[in-house]
């Protein structure tokens, strides 16, 4: 059904959409070529939230150039939409374009779309294939998948530790683990996200900025604190710049007296104060992330915290990769990487799969995900 060439082309699609990694959330990230005779003569990926998707950016190109996309051949890593959101539908432009065909990798899981994109195009006369280079497809965009299939968002807990698994020293020195390669691939994985997650206590004794600065990003992702009895520091380094991204302080109660003042506090701060509690008077972690994908938009969710919180995100079942540094040395007593009880029997335990391990000198990464 596809040639070595639709591979190629499709391949050079998904190069495309890898450009868009930092840019688009909470829209997925696309790559289109467009080719005819054989050249492309257009290339576009999905560009800041409001701004061209990249199908259009890809015909802005082909009609810069003074060419003309009629009978080409389009290769989209995601079928075109067909519903109004901040921009006209891609397949308005798409048939107005007149191109003979059109292969999408993957029909797009939104329910406003799921498939009647690549319909109207049919509907138009034009010949439509989709599931070139799927798989492939799919794992740019793992966030927005999960947020409209599942109604959460994928969320990829980082953690760095020694080759015992500690975290910190007994007196909670954490600086540096790993090395400044290892801590420059973190923040690629931050600037992916959506958010970035972590716990008062992270807050409290690492005052951490919790940005992306080892990366080039146009987009800072937004910050939440997870903080059941509002204990977090109002001139916390995690509120400054609140103008290039939001922070979400999310707590069990605003009862007291104490509390009302210390969230409007955090508010004058520019950060919001929710409430979400479970009924043990902590914060509803799986309430919270539905919250964030359903309500918020967002596909990832990035937990950079302390064992406490890594263990209760494990123990609930809140996440979904892990993605573990490894520095080569031994700490002995010391931190965990997550405060989880202690199993009574093996068919208790969480199983995780490998799916990427890399060395990033001499620290070694290791990406999990459940079994």
């Amino acid at each position: 059904m596809y040639s070595e060439v639709d591979h190629e082309f499709m391949s050079q699609a998904l190069v495309e959409a890898q450009k868009a990694l930092y840019l688009p959330n909470p829209n997925p990230r696309v790559g289109c070529v467009i080719v005819k005779d054989g050249q492309v003569i257009g290339r576009g990926h999905t560009q800041k939230v409001g701004g061209p998707h990249a199908e259009i950016q890809a015909l802005a190109e082909v009609r810069a150039k003074g060419l003309d996309p009629i009978g080409s051949t389009f290769y989209v890593t995601l079928e075109p939409c067909n519903h109004t959101g901040r921009t006209p539908p891609c397949v308005d432009a798409l048939i107005a374009a007149k191109p003979a065909t059109v292969i999408a990798a993957m029909t797009d899981p939104n329910p406003l779309v799921a498939g009647r994109g690549l319909e109207r195009l049919r509907a138009a006369g034009i010949e439509v294939r989709c599931g070139l280079l799927e798989s492939e497809a799919s794992k740019l965009n793992l966030g927005f998948i999960s947020r409209m299939t599942r109604g959460l968002p994928w969320v990829r807990m980082k953690i760095a530790a020694s080759l015992d698994g500690k975290t910190a020293l007994t007196n909670s020195q954490s600086q540096w683990i790993t090395s400044p390669l290892a801590r420059a691939d973190g923040h690629h994985w931050r600037a992916q996200a959506c958010a970035i997650l972590t716990g008062v206590g992270t807050v409290r004794e690492d005052d951490p900025t919790l940005n992306v600065r080892d990366v080039y990003t146009e987009r800072q992702p937004w910050k939440i604190i997870v903080d059941s009895k509002l204990d977090v520091p109002i001139h916390a380094k995690v509120f400054k710049n609140l103008d290039q991204s939001g922070a979400i302080v999310v707590c069990a109660s605003l009862e007291s007296h104490e509390a009302q003042a210390k969230a409007k506090a955090l508010k004058d701060r520019g950060a919001e104060v929710i409430i979400m509690a479970n009924p043990s008077g902590k914060v509803h972690l799986p309430k919270l992330l539905a919250y964030l994908a359903q309500e918020r938009r967002m596909n990832e969710i990035h937990i950079e915290s302390g064992c406490k919180l890594n263990g209760s995100l494990l123990r609930e079942d809140c996440v979904d990769e892990l993605l573990l540094y490894y520095a080569p040395f031994f700490i002995g007593e010391g931190i965990g990487m997550a405060n989880i009880s202690s199993l009574t029997e093996l068919n208790q335990r969480q199983d995780w799969h490998v799916i990427d391990h890399s060395l990033f000198a001499p620290d070694l990464r290791v990406r999990l995900v459940k079994r």
